[in-house]
């Protein structure tokens, strides 16, 4: 029995887990075939506000990768479904971001988009533009000091690039946030709008979200209380996986999408040791130790799925715990790529 047989819906972060830039991630297009075989439903979810879904779709296309615009869901249209519930239509927005997220404001929540402070807006909707000044930014602050409700796309503070990481919608929120007493209402993740609206969408009923972050991925899924896999083709690594707190642990750790196709990672603890496949982890006064060869990839992951477990047990129970860096594990092994 596969992993993803326990759930009817399957849910994808995109960047870092299924491409990296430009690229596919060299296991996504064959895993999400099989997938779409199993007949799971998939869904990708973004927090950029600034691309449409058949933008995102038509890229998933090119990089082999089956997808409609309705498999796609985007903070825009969260957003679109806070303002819908929170403001009475016609009303005037100040909306910061690109053309994408303004038309589906408009469409969705009967906006009425308006250019600056002095047009009295009730909102400032912030997303991410690259056309975005200081100009603007500074009126934005003066429509919520007069006292528009501040909303925001997502608080990334980076944004993947194939020129590096560059800065996101969070940096220019933080710009706003320096000159005002109160954060804004998130729609993207790791907060539940993004997420509640991904499962209205899709009807998903016991849905598995896939992410590469435990920040914004993994607690975007436990904040609305579905499970989630981290994996470790994008941003975030074991060292991430061992200082997370409850909010931002996964239920599931896999190296790549594919593993949602191999069996459940199962970890077998009790007081002093957990095993994970052929990995063991034991801890005493002299701190964690490895048993076990690792001999691929799989394994490797086994090892730091079981020493996860085992250095959560005891950080929740207040033990004082060592350093999991100091386990003696190996550096991920080279996948060996078929002749």
């Amino acid at each position: 029995m596969s992993l993803v047989d326990r759930y009817d819906t399957a849910l994808f972060d995109l960047d870092g887990v299924i491409y990296l830039g430009p690229a596919a991630v060299p296991a996504a297009p064959g895993a999400l075939a099989a997938l779409r075989a199993t007949d799971t439903r998939i869904g990708f979810v973004t927090n950029n506000a600034s691309r449409h879904p058949d933008v995102v779709a038509e890229h998933l296309q090119d990089l082999g990768i089956t997808a409609s615009a309705d498999d796609v869901i985007t903070s825009a249209q969260a957003m679109a479904r806070l303002l819908a519930d929170r403001i009475v239509p016609g009303s005037p927005v100040l909306v910061l971001g690109a053309p994408y997220l303004r038309e589906e404001l408009v469409a969705q929540a009967q906006i009425v988009p308006v250019a600056s402070a002095q047009d009295a807006p009730v909102a400032v909707v912030q997303g991410l533009s690259p056309d975005m000044t200081w100009a603007d930014l500074c009126d934005a602050t003066a429509a919520i000091h007069a006292g528009a409700t501040w909303y925001a796309t997502n608080t990334d503070s980076t944004r993947p690039t194939d020129q590096g990481n560059l800065p996101g919608c969070g940096a220019a929120v933080n710009a706003i946030r320096i000159a005002v007493p109160h954060d804004p209402i998130v729609a993207g993740k790791p907060f539940p709008p993004l997420m509640r609206e991904t499962l209205r969408r899709l009807d998903a009923r016991h849905p598995i979200f896939v992410g590469d972050r435990t920040d914004t991925d993994i607690a975007g899924a436990n904040a609305v209380g579905i499970d989630s896999m981290l994996v470790f083709s994008g941003a975030h690594g074991p060292a991430d996986l061992w200082i997370a707190d409850a909010d931002h642990r996964p239920t599931h750790l896999g190296l790549d999408v594919a593993d949602l196709l191999r069996p459940v990672r199962e970890v077998r603890l009790d007081t002093t040791t957990a095993e994970c496949g052929t990995q063991r982890i034991s801890v005493d006064t002299d701190g964690y130790h490895h048993h076990g060869v690792v001999s691929d990839e799989q394994s490797w992951a086994d090892a730091h799925w079981a020493l996860a477990k085992l250095h959560w047990r005891l950080v929740d129970g207040g033990a004082r715990v060592p350093d999991p860096g100091a386990t003696g594990l190996p550096d991920r092994p080279v996948r060996q790529e078929a002749a």
